[in-house]
């Protein structure tokens, strides 16, 4: 006959696509939601309040909280994990992670490079004959 559609139960609490990866429940959604909304609310709470005085702290603290929340969202909004797609969008996050940073050293690298090697000499330039 016809072929048969792999969602047999439209109202299943958990819907899968035809790549094996999961499209998620609204508690997932909620939970998702509520973990970004507090980490969110957080650092602006440190930012406002000036709860740590040394802002090179709170820059890193931040920053720790941005990371946390980028997993939250890779996870409860994006879906990827190893079971999807068979491990592949797992993998393609390694490769834009390894690529980011090696971009980002070898600038920073350069960066550090030129400002050390072309800044003027510390004798007045302006006497030279």
């Amino acid at each position: 006959m016809g072929t048969e559609h792999a969602h047999s139960n439209p109202n299943a609490p958990d819907h899968h696509d035809e790549h094996g990866g999961s499209h998620g429940s609204m508690r997932e959604y909620v939970v998702g939601f509520l973990l970004s909304v507090v980490l969110t609310a957080i650092p602006f709470w440190l930012v406002m309040t000036g709860a740590i005085p040394d802002k090179q702290t709170t820059a890193l603290v931040i920053m720790a909280f941005a990371l946390v929340q980028i997993v939250v969202h890779m996870i409860y909004f994006l879906h990827m994990n190893t079971k999807s797609e068979n491990g592949w969008t797992v993998m393609a996050l390694i490769f834009t992670i390894v690529v980011l940073v090696i971009t980002l050293s070898g600038s920073l690298w350069v960066m550090y490079h030129l400002n050390h090697n072309m800044m003027p000499m510390s004798h007045d330039m302006s006497q030279v004959p």
